[in-house]
């Protein structure tokens, strides 16, 4: 880079002329002066890229060294050269302790020194500029990721701040640009078609087609005429041509859900789709290309559908370029409280007359209670079921007990066998509620060992020694 304004201070006539000199035959715009304070009074307002200062500026004035001093504390990135005509070891330890980045003897050969300083601040200003300017793209950076991260949250309604939540948003934001397959797990009721919207938001394709199918609500004698399109007279009923899914996603994206539901048939049509962008409509012989992305979801457990030779393992390759598990909301219960302000917050929105205006903290408690099986889908008719017949301002736990299924009657500690025996020693009282805890968590996952153990925050090993200390094999 070149230095544009460069600050001179020095008592002698003639060297503030050859300074001047040196520094405008590099393009340099200098301002002189021969007093140390005149050009800390010019430095305040205005700007400059570099000063040069005397080390002597005569007697009653103060020096060079104090000079920089005080010019540092205002302006400290401001390169400062000193120079002098006898300085010693001790003046150029001082004039580096005070901040400037040279001191240059005066000489015969000052020219070429301060040629030789020059090139060196003008590197250090160079490095200085180029690491703003790294500060500043990452502050953008960061800040832009920000942006969309919220912007996706608000948009598609992904709400929450569980360590789980957030690792499925960095997932999202890290395949979003890439143009690949997406795989979402999870089961029902847990968000995956705002995760599939979300990808398709925050990827280049946003402002392009964005499709959907949920491919278990369709027949499949239908399905391959509602993905590919059929021509005139493909079947009964065809009395026009149709364009079909992948048609019309072309350019964007296709969600696919519920895939885990096709039959072994229909997913090699799938897979050849995917490998090649090309297909027929039904009944056609034209050979249509398409540039679509797929992202597909399901609650099924894939994995076991390929050891049942229920689900093709190279569709599922294809498929899984990048896998998105979704937790249940019994796994991130800390999600409730801004989940149930979020779903009050749209329903006062979509329905006129709502009364309540928050939600009591007795009513937080009550939500956290239950452990959901429809999981957020669930969780949000509860709080609408509540907050519609709730009459006043903020819901109360009674309120959300008359919203709650019959099912989720809150377990007191008077309702445990074993609470209120105080013949037990607390050690066994402690011993009889973990295995109550761990029989209960069992049960709500069907004899899942690995999700019981998740449910309760516990490894599977930890798990496993509970297990067999208590029995709790099924009766």
């Amino acid at each position: 880079m070149t230095i544009g304004t460069i600050v001179c201070v020095d008592d002698q006539a003639e060297v503030r002329r050859l300074l001047a000199d040196v520094f405008r035959g590099r393009g340099g715009s200098v301002v002189s002066f021969d007093d140390g304070e005149d050009a800390i009074t010019w430095l305040a307002t205005n700007d400059a890229d570099l000063a040069v200062l005397d080390l002597d500026l005569g007697p009653g004035r103060r020096s060079g060294i104090e000079i920089c001093r005080a010019i540092r504390a205002r302006l400290p990135d401001l390169p400062i050269i000193i120079l002098t005509g006898h300085g010693t070891i001790d003046d150029a330890v001082a004039a580096v302790k005070a901040g400037a980045v040279d001191f240059i003897t005066k000489d015969p050969y000052l020219e070429d020194k301060l040629e030789i300083s020059v090139e060196k601040v003008e590197r250090i200003l160079q490095h200085a500029l180029d690491r703003k300017r790294l500060e500043e793209e990452n502050r953008e950076l960061r800040a832009t990721n920000e942006r969309l991260r919220k912007a996706a949250g608000r948009r598609w309604q992904i709400v929450g701040d569980s360590p789980a939540m957030r690792q499925v948003m960095t997932k999202i934001e890290k395949v979003a640009p890439v143009p690949r397959p997406v795989l979402v797990l999870g089961p029902r009721g847990t968000g995956k078609e705002l995760v599939a919207r979300a990808v398709h938001t925050l990827s280049p394709r946003a402002s392009e087609p964005y499709i959907t199918i949920n491919c278990a609500a369709v027949a499949e004698s239908l399905l391959e005429s509602e993905l590919f399109g059929h021509e005139e007279g493909a079947f009964t009923g065809a009395t026009k041509q149709k364009e079909g899914k992948f048609e019309l996603a072309d350019g964007g994206t296709l969600f696919l859900d519920e895939i885990g539901n096709m039959s072994l048939e229909f997913q090699a049509k799938i897979l050849r789709v995917l490998e090649y962008q090309r297909f027929e409509r039904v009944a056609g012989s034209l050979s249509i290309q398409v540039n679509v992305r797929v992202i597909a979801a399901t609650n099924l457990d894939l994995k076991q559908a390929m050891i049942d030779g229920k689900f093709r393992p190279d569709l599922y390759d294809r498929l899984a370029f990048e896998v998105i598990n979704l937790p249940s909301l019994a796994q991130r219960m800390q999600d409730v409280p801004v989940l149930a302000a979020h779903f009050l917050a749209r329903f006062r929105q979509e329905v006129a007359g709502i009364s309540v205006k928050e939600i009591s903290a007795d009513a937080l408690d009550r939500f956290a209670s239950y452990d959901y099986p429809g999981n957020v889908r669930e969780l949000k008719n509860i709080v609408e079921r509540a907050v519609y017949m709730a009459q006043g301002e903020v819901l109360t736990a009674a309120d959300v007990d008359a919203a709650l299924p019959p099912e989720a009657a809150q377990t007191s500690a008077a309702a445990l066998p074993f609470a209120d025996d105080v013949r037990l020693p607390l050690p066994e009282r402690v011993d009889a509620f973990e295995a109550w805890l761990c029989k209960d968590a069992l049960e709500r996952t069907r004899y899942k060992q690995k999700e019981a153990a998740a449910l309760l925050g516990l490894s599977y090993d930890q798990f496993r020694q509970r297990y067999r200390k208590y029995g709790l094999g099924k009766d």
